[in-house]
């Protein structure tokens, strides 16, 4: 590089000294400038600048040391100026080149995955954290089309996104990226888009970081929440072992009686067809009835992932209050039901949201131990909450016994901590779970005459909104 910028000024001189040309040919050492400014730094390009003006002044002397004029003078400072500029120029330029490879160097300190890409989604810089990530070097990704390259997994249609990222000037979101190798990361991304002075998208700079171990633990902290789950369903079951006997034994007593009335009727002189019919039938639905109760039994004990279907809570309540009769009927608790027929649909998993609502039944009833029979009363409604923007259907579930500590009422929901002394502590952190992954909240309150009120809002189902 420095033989050839030598030649390439050794020319220069040369034509510019035995050249009977009248024109400023020094101004062509410019582009000796300009060739050492790609590989020379400040010090050298001074000095092969201050070269270039000698040679100028030299060739200058020989040629006019005895015949000065205005013309040639001038053409000899119009050089020497042009040479100076870009001596100047060109120091600036590498001072701001150094300054942005600086810059570049500390996104390369980084371990987040970094890297820019046009409007057209085409990677104009990767750093050293994406060439760890993914794999690709810098030399194999530049040029590339970087959704195609990584294939990209987006949480919502691409397009959408891309919009939002344009009207807003940032995104931010889980993406699914695949390696070099063909592995699957899953990296938290956020993007940050670059306009020009009237407001045009230049280009977007991508930042990853890879949350894939973490979203493996999440994943195997929800599976182990889910069994957690099923063994305080089954807790709970045995808790209600009276009130499954009793929701069972009913239909099958009314079913014996009504074949015994059947036999009767049949076994007249005259069999009355009519009211044997009638029998069967009362029969026929008890055994349903029968059926039903196992049915929700079974469900109560399967075990599985959650199966989000629309669900009508007034139904889905009463199902569950059936279960928790015979505990109220033990304990001498009056039921005040007061269910809202216009609430709308949620989505969501039946049994989870049935086993919430015996959870905060149990603990209501049992809370109410220590007052007397006649304050007992368990108050259960489900409304709809509406305001300009949204819709939620609320259940609360409310008792009269001795409430807690105000101070007390953060760690109800916490793992592990009861106010009863045989307790473990479950029952509502887990309540808490499945409420969350319903995008739902639970909340608890004092009531103003005594006792405590449990809320639960759930977003209503999309397709019932008006």
């Amino acid at each position: 590089m420095l033989a050839m910028a030598t030649a390439l000024a050794t020319a220069i001189f040369i034509i510019d000294t035995i050249s009977p040309l009248d024109m400023a040919i020094a101004v062509l050492y410019v582009i000796v400038v300009l060739f050492s400014a790609t590989y020379l730094e400040r010090r050298g390009l001074l000095l092969t600048g201050a070269a270039c003006i000698g040679l100028t002044v030299l060739s200058f002397t020989i040629m006019h040391s005895e015949n000065y004029n205005l013309s040639s003078t001038m053409r000899g400072v119009v050089s020497v100026a042009a040479i100076t500029v870009t001596t100047l120029l060109s120091l600036k330029n590498q001072h701001a080149t150094r300054a942005l490879r600086e810059q570049a160097d500390l996104l390369d300190l980084t371990h987040d995955a970094i890297f820019v890409r046009t409007v057209d989604d085409i990677i104009t810089y990767w750093n050293h954290g994406a060439e760890e990530l993914y794999g690709w070097t810098r030399a194999q990704a530049v040029g590339q089309r970087a959704s195609a390259l990584l294939h990209t997994v987006f949480p919502e249609p691409q397009q959408d996104i891309f919009e939002q990222f344009q009207r807003a000037g940032r995104w931010e979101g889980e993406l699914v990226h695949t390696t070099r190798e063909g592995a699957s990361v899953v990296v938290m991304s956020r993007w940050s888009l670059q306009r020009d002075e009237r407001g045009r998208p230049l280009a977007a700079m991508e930042t990853n970081s890879d949350i894939t171990e973490r979203k493996r633990a999440e994943n195997a902290l929800h599976q182990s929440q889910a069994e957690l789950a099923h063994v305080t369903r089954i807790t709970t079951m045995g808790e209600l072992t009276a009130s499954i006997a009793h929701e069972i034994n009913q239909p099958l007593a009314a079913v014996v009686t009504n074949g015994e009335a059947c036999l009767r009727w049949l076994g007249r002189a005259i069999p009355d067809l009519g009211e044997a019919k009638s029998a069967v039938e009362q029969m026929i639905r008890n055994g349903r009835r029968a059926s039903d109760v196992v049915a929700r039994l079974r469900a109560l004990a399967r075990r599985g992932e959650a199966d989000r279907v629309p669900v009508d809570v007034n139904e889905a309540m009463n199902d569950a209050l059936l279960l928790v009769e015979r505990e109220l009927s033990n304990h001498r608790v009056a039921l005040d039901l007061s269910l809202d027929r216009g609430v709308p649909r949620v989505l969501g998993d039946r049994v989870q949201l049935q086993q919430v609502v015996i959870n905060l039944a149990l603990n209501a009833i049992q809370a109410m131990a220590a007052v007397p029979a006649a304050r007992r009363r368990l108050r259960v409604e489900t409304r709809r909450l509406a305001d300009a923007s949204a819709s939620a259907v609320q259940i609360r579930i409310a008792d009269t016994g001795p409430g807690v500590e105000p101070e007390n009422i953060p760690l109800l929901f916490n793992a592990f901590y009861s106010t009863k002394s045989d307790g473990m502590g479950m029952g509502l952190s887990i309540s808490r779970s499945i409420i969350e992954a319903h995008n739902g909240l639970v909340a608890a309150t004092l009531n103003e005459g005594g006792g405590m009120c449990f809320s639960v809002t759930l977003p209503m189902h999309e397709e019932t909104r008006p």
